[in-house]
């Protein structure tokens, strides 16, 4: 079957990977079905192990994570941020959290965050966020050697 120009690339061009992690499963399953509906291909991942295999298994476009992902440790999305950085420094991510500070997001930046939301937050901000940073170069792969 002959196909135009146009529907071969739609055809032929990756669907953007997206992680999302998060302790609360309504937010995972939420995020999992709205950026579905908008094109993106959704992973998640609701513990830190998980999300470890994960993103060691898979270049992520970008990462949306919660700081907190257990009652115990309240800086174990930190520790994400790091992995990520050292797995594909490519990788844009965004926190999403209820435990924000401008001391914690200054940290978060420090370790590799893209951008710092505090919850609650409109899907469709958080979309806005994410097609930003798609379309923006990350500004730390740059860094000099």
């Amino acid at each position: 079957m002959w196909l135009g120009r146009d529907e071969r690339s739609l055809r032929e061009t990756p669907l953007p990977r997206l992680l999302v992690v998060d302790d609360e499963e309504s937010i995972c399953f939420s995020m999992s079905e709205y950026f579905s509906l908008h094109g993106y291909k959704v992973d998640t991942a609701c513990e830190i192990e998980e999300a470890e295999k994960l993103i060691g298994a898979t270049d992520y476009k970008v990462v949306i994570q919660d700081l907190r992902l257990t009652m115990t440790n309240s800086h174990d999305g930190l520790d994400i941020i790091r992995l990520i950085r050292e797995h594909n420094p490519q990788t844009r991510i965004i926190v999403l959290t209820a435990y924000g500070s401008a001391e914690l997001e200054d940290e978060a930046r420090r370790c590799g965050a893209d951008a710092f939301l505090r919850k609650p937050k409109p899907l469709s901000q958080v979309a806005q966020v994410v097609q930003g940073l798609i379309e923006s170069p990350p500004k730390h792969a740059a860094r000099p050697a």
